[in-house]
């Protein structure tokens, strides 16, 4: 349930000593962008979309913000534009541009859903790395507004927040950079689950990471897509202590409970305490578990009344067999 967030983030820290300024060679920009080598060479040289560096043997070296400005530009002549009226533009710009095409396309478009919803993350990317609240807030809602809750949910902003973490890893992006993703990506995704009413003969989920799990969007993501499939929700926040959880889903009547767990420094430890929650639940209330963590627990799905979610969808699913169930 985070994969990259979608219920799963990274779980290792960044390495020292990581070069911040890590430079590319043109294949790598070929492959990372989908453009062929002669047009990065010909945007670079006739409409001066990016200014490369050289190596001390002549070799062009492009950085993150160029691969970032290719996959841009790559998007808006996809969209129509002339690569000659936008290659001119600043990246901020450019992002806007492109995020304002792909809102304002036909809903019977042709272009593949999958490739859309990756150049929705290219936008966010960039305009992340330009620390641009404002211009990621509005991209994040033309992306609800485009493409759909579920969509949002479920592929694009995990998509968004395992590239931040990437970046991060790599010592590309700073904390400022990802509590700015994290914080807009959480905006969006609480205001689509206030905007789905309680249905008073729905079951209840109670969603929460436990004590010392402090990343809270696959958690978040997963109470909100729930609301979307019905259930009413009781989403605690982070960093809960396991007794409080159990409290919790005795004083709300729960019809399940879902966590997130990130990181761990005990795998071991992390499945006794997890095996321990679903002990201490009411009998018959499933609990399902999510993360990067949870991934790499053996045997806790083996574990009776304990269910691992790789995904968003495949928790919905989940939740869906319970409903009926219930």
């Amino acid at each position: 349930m985070d994969d990259p967030y979608y219920w799963r983030m990274p779980d290792r820290a960044p390495t020292p000593g990581t070069d911040t300024a890590a430079l590319h060679p043109i294949s790598v920009v070929a492959e990372r962008t989908g453009l062929s080598r002669d047009v990065i060479r010909v945007w670079e040289r006739r409409y001066g979309a990016v200014e490369p560096k050289r190596s001390a043997g002549g070799q062009r070296l492009y950085s993150d913000e160029h691969i970032d400005r290719f996959r841009l530009l790559a998007a808006a002549t996809r969209h129509g534009r002339n690569i000659s009226l936008v290659a001119g533009l600043a990246t901020e710009e450019l992002a806007r541009l492109v995020a304002e095409d792909d809102a304002a396309r036909p809903t019977d478009s042709p272009v593949d859903g999958a490739a859309a919803h990756r150049e929705t993350a290219d936008v966010a990317l960039a305009l992340v790395r330009t620390l641009d609240a404002s211009g990621l807030d509005r991209a994040l809602r033309r992306a609800v507004a485009r493409h759909g809750v579920s969509a949002f949910l479920e592929d694009i902003a995990p998509s968004i927040m395992h590239r931040v973490g990437d970046e991060w890893h790599a010592r590309r992006f700073t904390i400022a950079h990802e509590h700015l993703a994290t914080a807009e990506v959480l905006a969006v995704v609480f205001e689509a689950m206030r905007a789905v009413p309680e249905t008073p003969a729905a079951p209840r989920l109670l969603v929460a990471t436990p004590s010392g799990e402090r990343h809270g969007v696959g958690a978040a993501l997963a109470a909100a897509a729930a609301a979307l499939d019905g259930w009413n929700v009781s989403y605690l926040g982070v960093d809960v202590p396991l007794a409080d959880i159990v409290a919790a889903a005795t004083a709300t009547d729960a019809g399940a409970v879902a966590v997130s767990v990130v990181h761990t420094g005990d795998p071991e430890e992390l499945a006794a305490q997890l095996r321990a929650l679903r002990s201490g639940l009411p009998a018959g209330v499933p609990l399902l578990v999510g993360g990067a963590a949870a991934m790499g627990l053996n045997g806790l799905s083996a574990h009776p009344g304990i269910t691992v979610c790789g995904s968003i969808a495949e928790m919905r699913s989940v939740l869906a067999r319970v409903w009926v169930v219930a």
